[in-house]
């Protein structure tokens, strides 16, 4: 199994993200049920327990969160790694220090833990459902606003295949744009991958959506990166690769539009190249995965701790 790491700007972007989801919390204030019940010299380890089959993302989160926001004295002994399979019943990882502080970390804990682990989750059962090809699993930008960079790192962890961060960092000129550009020329296919061309950095990827084998074969010629062959049957996406093969085998074919997990096999198939599925950030359902507390040492409540 290989390791899953966080780049250094993943890192940088879900420090913010802790951040925010810490201050949704406590609003540079205590948290007043577990400081009214629980002595600050209280110690106890928990146990990160997974509650049923799935894949694990966020673990590498989850000590972040302990290491920045628990007092000196937690420690995090990881069990299980990113990317790695869990089983019901499975510990993470244990978590061992004031009782203070895992308590009140708990909920954000488990909110990257549950949700990470679901988008792996799900992007291993599609992974899995073209691993006879050798065809790549893509997720989309219909990731929950602010989740990107987690939501990504999540995708990998389940085996699957980053797209663009953004709109920042590759082009992707869709029906949108198409339709602005198609009242400008009879060319206008050709005419949007030499435009982007011209206005970015040598090196940057260019793809461009098309919805039939007419578009197709009007745009190979102009050799972008990638064509995104948008809501097309498998005839036609199995047509669309004999027709790259046929003028331009260095374009990269990708499929794209309503795929699931019973119709991605037979996708996979026609030969494209990758397979981009929203489903897998807009739509995967949570991991259960809970705290199961394994040892505590009491501390008398003396009322210092409140």
């Amino acid at each position: 199994m290989p390791d899953y790491c966080l780049t250094p700007s993943e890192l940088e972007q879900i420090d913010r993200l802790i951040e925010t989801a810490i201050d949704e919390d406590l609003q540079n204030q205590n948290d007043l049920t577990t400081h009214s019940l629980v002595p600050e010299s209280a110690q106890g380890t928990i146990q990160i327990v997974g509650r049923e089959p799935g894949t694990l993302a966020g673990a590498a989160i989850a000590e972040r969160i302990f290491s920045r926001y628990g007092q000196q004295n937690i420690k995090f002994h990881p069990l299980l790694k990113d990317g790695d399979a869990l089983i019901p019943g499975t510990v993470i990882a244990e978590v061992s220090g004031s009782m203070q502080s895992i308590l009140t970390l708990e909920r954000t804990v488990l909110n990257f833990l549950t949700l990470l682990s679901g988008t792996a989750t799900l992007t291993r059962r599609f992974v899995d459902a073209v691993k006879q090809t050798q065809c790549q699993i893509l997720e989309t930008r219909k990731t929950l606003p602010g989740l990107r960079a987690a939501q990504k790192f999540a995708v990998r962890c389940g085996g699957g295949t980053n797209h663009r961060i953004g709109l920042y960092d590759a082009v992707l000129i869709k029906d949108n744009h198409l339709a602005w550009l198609k009242t400008r020329s009879d060319d206008y296919l050709a005419e949007a991958v030499r435009e982007a061309r011209s206005h970015v950095a040598s090196g940057v990827i260019v793809e461009i959506e098309v919805d039939t084998i007419e578009q197709l074969r009007s745009v190979l010629p102009s050799d972008p990166d990638i064509v995104l062959m948008d809501n097309m049957t498998n005839e036609q996406l199995k047509e669309g690769v004999q027709l790259r093969d046929e003028l331009n085998q260095r374009v990269l074919l990708e499929a794209s539009g309503g795929v699931t997990l019973t119709t991605v096999g037979a996708i996979a198939e026609t030969s494209v190249d990758r397979i981009s599925v929203g489903a897998l950030t807009h739509s995967a359902p949570a991991i259960d995965i809970g705290f199961d507390w394994s040892g505590i040492v009491s501390s008398s409540l003396d009322g210092s701790s409140n």
